[in-house]
């Protein structure tokens, strides 16, 4: 397939993230061995789980809509940044996503966490400083929100959520993660944060109708 050509780590994080997550299911033993414990890390033993945990996935829903956005945003990304720049950005975002939640929770000894959401949230975020005036169509909203007003409201429902939201989701992980994501591909490609921002300072007359 053509995806495979043009970006091959993408489609091999794909793989493993799905096939991983699906064994994770039946596989409780393995479930343990590869969540983040913050208050385990935080004492030094278990460190490779900061990544691990990104493997695994809550439920199918969980592991559905994560992929689902990966596939979507990634596959993209991975030919303009670079091959290796989109395997450095997706991991290195994995693990500083996880940092917060290691510090917050260190003393939590029944906090747990897993997903890609953190790497994830890094890929769309990357995606958002080359076309941020593309659209994302959100259910149940008839409408497109153009990629850099989904960021920011994005980033200010993370913020909120990790305050006062109870629902068992990581959004520090999330908030971070797109943070990341951000930083890291200015800092591989200096260029792209004059090119964002003449994007949309040149294409905003005719996307806003003035």
């Amino acid at each position: 397939m053509e995806i495979i050509h043009t970006a091959p780590v993408a489609s091999i994080i794909f793989a493993i993230t799905i096939l991983t997550s699906i064994l994770a299911f039946s596989n409780n033993n393995l479930y343990g061995r590869m969540m983040l414990h913050p208050y385990t890390v935080s004492r030094g033993k278990d460190i490779h789980t900061i990544i691990t945990s990104g493997l695994i996935h809550r439920d199918w829903m969980h592991l559905f809509f994560n992929m689902l956005s990966y596939y979507f945003f990634a596959f993209g990304l991975e030919p303009v940044i670079g091959h290796a720049q989109f395997g450095i950005l997706y991991v290195l975002s994995l693990i500083l996503s996880d940092m917060p939640t290691v510090v917050k929770h260190k003393n939590d000894y029944n906090y747990y966490s897993l997903g890609a959401s953190g790497a994830v949230s890094a890929v769309i975020f990357s995606t958002i400083l080359y076309d941020p005036w593309n659209k994302i169509f959100i259910l149940p909203f008839p409408f497109g929100i153009w990629f850099w007003a989904f960021g920011i409201l994005y980033l200010v429902y993370c913020h909120f959520a990790s305050k006062y939201s109870r629902d068992q989701i990581n959004h520090d992980a999330h908030f971070f993660g797109a943070i990341s994501g951000l930083m890291i591909t200015i800092v591989f490609h200096h260029e792209v944060l004059m090119y964002f921002i003449n994007k949309i300072i040149s294409e905003a007359p005719a996307h806003l109708n003035f």
